[in-house]
């Protein structure tokens, strides 16, 4: 298997930005990098190519053409280029992926998206302004508002913030422990 880290890549250079707007260009190197974040670990070919045509065909399970021809580009194509990137760590014979130090590069352009379509940082800003809108018709004596006061509103607001933060800490746990691992 290639090695991880940085003993793979003693520059420890970031990848050129062209690399990376070419490697979120495809679908299938998307879903394989947002596949691999959301697991523990490792994982075989078979199980991703399974889990992108699933994606593909919103069918379970896929159908075999589809499954087969997910399974050749990602083997032939789109995982050889994301391992000679550092992105994932492919072993070739084996058949087993898992997430790479490079990945983090990508992720700079990978905005996450909640299941609503809208991305993480809409949501903060739109529960932001929302929460100022509502401290401010409290101070303004809105009915409703003013008798409940700006303090427990902007309390609710902020126990909104941390509860949706924690939910994303959580979704994407195993993330932040390959991180520090």
């Amino acid at each position: 298997m290639a090695q991880k880290g940085p003993l793979r890549d003693e520059t420890d250079e970031a990848i050129e930005e062209t690399e990376i707007h070419d490697v979120l260009r495809n679908k299938r190197r998307r879903r394989t990098i947002e596949h691999l974040r959301s697991g523990s670990g490792t994982v075989s070919l078979r199980d991703l190519s399974e889990a992108i045509a699933e994606a593909e065909t919103g069918e379970s399970p896929p159908p075999r053409n589809i499954r087969e021809s997910v399974y050749n580009s990602l083997h032939q194509t789109h995982l050889p280029k994301l391992d000679s990137l550092g992105v994932v760590s492919y072993d070739h014979d084996r058949k087993h992926i898992e997430i790479d130090g490079k990945a983090r590069d990508v992720d700079l352009y990978m905005e996450v998206i909640t299941r609503y379509g809208i991305t993480w940082g809409e949501y903060y800003r739109s529960l932001g302004v929302l929460a100022l809108f509502a401290v401010v018709a409290s101070e303004m004596g809105v009915p409703v508002l003013a008798a409940v006061g700006a303090l427990p509103v902007a309390s609710v607001f902020l126990a909104a913030i941390g509860a949706s933060i924690c939910y994303q800490f959580w979704t994407h746990r195993w993330q932040y422990v390959r991180l520090l691992s």
